[in-house]
């Protein structure tokens, strides 16, 4: 029996709103008193697939969001500055002047091995971090295998996921899963596959739908308590 309530997040490390709703699910998982019997899952999802692997220059992240959305670099800062203000009221420091415009699906594979051994919340912060606040470039594979052996996973592990197309399949898995849900922005937070949080919400939301969702859960999942007349026993901790 699944002993502990999943919370599915379809994310994008590039995507600053996933971060900053990380932050906010997290200050609700805080607060809720049985926050001990849930456990997070983060699913891949690429927010623009057509990033170039290999840029002859790479543009800085307003000129990149100017050309994307059709919009002045001078609107584009201003887009920026108020992400910025967001991220900075959810404890965050973005550093957008540093930013590294690259493509995520790298990064997401080495989600996928990290998911696999335990990690995936772990992976999920240390990328985020490395790219919102010290301007690293986790499309370079040598960058992920420094911020994977950071949290835990081995050289080898993270070769094994950028070599090994297992786990770019993984990765597609869950872009196409994302599709069949209808889901087209990110962050997108599916609790016991029965209700579902859109994007960057505040904390008091995420515990609310938390609170419903658990009641549900823990229905299907009840406490078993077995009511045991007392003996003489032997036990671990004193013996017979």
């Amino acid at each position: 029996m699944h002993k502990k309530m999943t919370v599915e997040v379809w994310s994008d490390v590039m995507c600053p709103f996933c971060y900053i709703g990380k932050r906010h699910y997290e200050e609700a998982l805080a607060q809720f008193a049985d926050n001990q019997h849930v456990e997070i899952e983060w699913k891949s999802f690429q927010l623009d697939p057509s990033v170039p692997e290999h840029f002859e220059e790479k543009p800085d992240l307003y000129q990149y969001l100017a050309e994307r959305k059709g919009i002045s670099v001078a609107q584009s800062r201003q887009m920026h500055d108020r992400v910025v203000e967001m991220a900075q009221n959810a404890g965050l420091t973005y550093n957008f002047d540093q930013a590294v415009v690259a493509n995520s699906f790298k990064a997401h594979r080495v989600i996928q091995m990290a998911k696999s051994q335990g990690l995936g919340d772990a992976m999920e912060e240390r990328l985020f971090k490395a790219y919102f606040t010290e301007g690293k470039d986790f499309g370079a594979a040598e960058i992920l295998l420094e911020l994977g052996k950071e949290i835990g996973l081995s050289e080898n592990q993270v070769q094994e996921a950028l070599q090994n197309e297992a786990y770019s399949s993984l990765v597609m898995q869950d872009i196409e899963e994302a599709r069949h849900l209808g889901i087209s922005g990110v962050p997108f937070f599916v609790f016991n596959r029965q209700y579902a949080v859109s994007g960057a919400q505040a904390a008091t939301l995420f515990l609310e739908v938390m609170q419903k969702a658990y009641a549900s859960w823990r229905k299907a999942h009840p406490i078993l308590v077995l009511d045991a007349p007392s003996g003489a026993q032997c036990s671990l901790e004193e013996g017979c």
